[in-house]
């Protein structure tokens, strides 16, 4: 892959636009055969059109509204090793964790995945056994990081604390009865959205057709009728194989999936709170085995703090923080600090949907939703629809490469190995290179090699270099970006996926305005603004509980 970084262009064939999407749309509704359709926008379904196209195969990719719509924007931002699997036992899970996130720190995405210190604070609810358990748990997991050759340059290894050295890190936690803390180090992602559609952006680099506001309707092994949300037509779309990678809704295209979804609840607070966190810390859940709550610093000057794992009654489109879930984060977080939160803290929160397999009935299998494995799973349907599910955003690349495996088999597919663990991402670049882009830190670390052509994007105007709103540091500069590039439609995908502006209503409300201005001023008559289908009912947005 080129060095975009080179000049101020984005990636050659990487940029996704509503004129794209206009004329590749028009070529496959007019009968042109795909090798595979891919059905769902999340980061599976983009990992997937990334590996068949890199591996030669012609790929179309159909999402329902939006790149990172569902699932794949709600998560921790965590590119975690394992550490919770070797607890539960699952040592083959743990250790691919492992091996994943070495693939994203080191070689495909170092741009958008960074090493993130994360302390256990000893407190007086650990008890001394608990702790070595937790010390030889942490051990365990560095040897897995060896195994997956990851230098301690990059992950250094745990080490024991200081109770002065644990508040050095965490100055707010509790002084009384803390006897120290654990250190260890894993993979944080500086935005899911973000990685998703940097994942459709290259797979699109590669051939790749990737196709938003395009919802399947039904599906066969060789054709979808899918609705164009944009104009409201109807039409079927060919191809040799397909993938249903809809995660949580993917009962509804392929019945025979059983799915028991978990709910994963988040709280966005200012990082003020916590006064100066230089790592994220981590605190076990009261009564429950395996279970934890995470505070983890954000770039953006906000701390978000997760997670919640409940049944799920029924799929919703954006899932609803309950206010019990709301109450229990900030309980269990209360009582390892100083001074406890309250609601007036919380400035935002949001929820996800994990799409768990069920487990089969049989004496003895688990009734939380905790106990269930996050393996993922790659099945035919009788007619012919693979349809993967499963898994966590850590180990995307192994399910796209699992379903592509099944695809070139069961298509007869004619298509070389896989090729994603060793191939950079749009914007990926060494460490050192991406310390030499010359662009501010920030859009480095969103936009890698690109950040240069983020900021040629404004022009001759200074405006759009300016953040778009108080309380944050977005430009109309990225905006612009988002819109000629990065697949951005209207002012929704903008404020909460490109940017993730929307996790905190105040900040939305006030960057909405300039938003919109520069929608009208930007998707020019070349690249016309689609008509904006109307919002479902139960479209809502994240709960804002302040």
């Amino acid at each position: 892959m080129t060095d975009a970084g080179a000049g101020v262009s984005p990636h050659p064939g990487a940029s996704l636009s509503a004129a794209r999407r206009e004329r590749e749309l028009a070529g496959l509704a007019a009968g042109e055969v795909v090798d595979l359709l891919v059905i769902g926008g999340g980061v599976t379904g983009a990992g997937v059109a990334l590996d068949a196209a890199s591996r030669g195969l012609s790929v179309a990719l159909a999402e329902a509204r939006d790149l990172a719509w569902g699932t794949s924007r709600w998560s921790s931002k965590l590119v975690h090793g394992g550490l919770r699997y070797l607890a539960s036992g699952d040592l083959r899970l743990a250790m691919e964790s492992a091996q994943e996130r070495d693939v994203l720190l080191r070689r495909t995405a170092g741009h958008l995945v960074h090493p993130l210190p994360i302390l256990i604070p000893l407190t007086p609810e650990i008890s001394r056994r608990s702790t070595a358990l937790m010390t030889a748990g942490l051990h365990v997991a560095d040897l897995m990081r060896r195994g997956a050759r990851t230098p301690s340059s990059t992950l250094p290894p745990p080490r024991r604390l200081t109770a002065v050295e644990t508040r050095q890190h965490a100055p707010t936690l509790r002084e009384t009865g803390l006897r120290g803390g654990l250190l260890y180090w894993d993979g944080q992602l500086v935005d899911d959205a973000r990685l998703v559609v940097t994942l459709a952006r290259t797979a699109a680099a590669h051939g790749a057709r990737v196709l938003t506001r395009l919802r399947a309707r039904t599906l066969t092994g060789t054709e979808a009728l899918v609705e164009d949300t944009v104009t409201g037509t109807t039409f079927g779309l060919r191809a040799r194989t397909v993938i249903n990678a809809t995660g949580v809704w993917a009962p509804t295209l392929a019945p025979e999936i059983r799915l028991r979804p978990s709910r994963g609840t988040h709280l966005v607070l200012a990082a003020d709170v916590f006064g100066g966190l230089r790592a994220a810390v981590t605190v076990p859940m009261p009564g429950e085995h395996n279970s934890y709550v995470t505070i983890v610093p954000q770039a953006d000057g906000r701390v978000y703090v997760g997670l919640t794992d409940v049944p799920a009654e029924g799929v919703e489109d954006v899932p609803q923080p309950t206010a019990a879930e709301i109450e229990a984060l900030l309980r269990v977080v209360s009582a390892a600090l100083d001074a406890p939160l309250d609601r007036a803290d919380v400035l935002g929160a949001f929820a996800g949907l994990r799409p768990l397999l069920d487990a089969p009935a049989h004496p003895g299998a688990p009734t939380r939703s905790a106990d269930l494995s996050r393996r993922h799973a790659v099945r035919v349907g009788p007619d012919g629809v693979i349809t993967v599910v499963g898994g966590k955003l850590t180990t995307y690349r192994r399910m796209a490469r699992d379903a592509v495996d099944t695809a070139v088999a069961h298509g007869e597919l004619t298509a070389g190995p896989c090729r994603t663990a060793r191939l950079p991402l749009v914007g990926a670049a060494p460490r050192a290179q991406l310390a030499d882009v010359p662009a501010p830190r920030r859009l480095v670390e969103r936009y890698g090699t690109e950040a240069p052509a983020v900021l040629a994007a404004a022009g001759d105007d200074p405006d759009l270099l300016t953040p778009i709103a108080a309380g944050t540091s977005v430009t109309g500069a990225e905006l612009l970006f988002a819109l000629r590039h990065e697949g951005a439609l209207d002012v929704d995908d903008l404020l909460d996926r490109r940017t993730r502006i929307g996790l905190v209503a105040a900040d939305r409300a006030a960057a909405l305005p300039r938003a919109i201005k520069l929608t009208e001023r930007f998707l020019t008559p070349a690249e016309p603004t689609p008509p904006r289908p109307a919002r479902p009912a139960d479209d809502r947005r994240p709960t804002q509980p302040r």
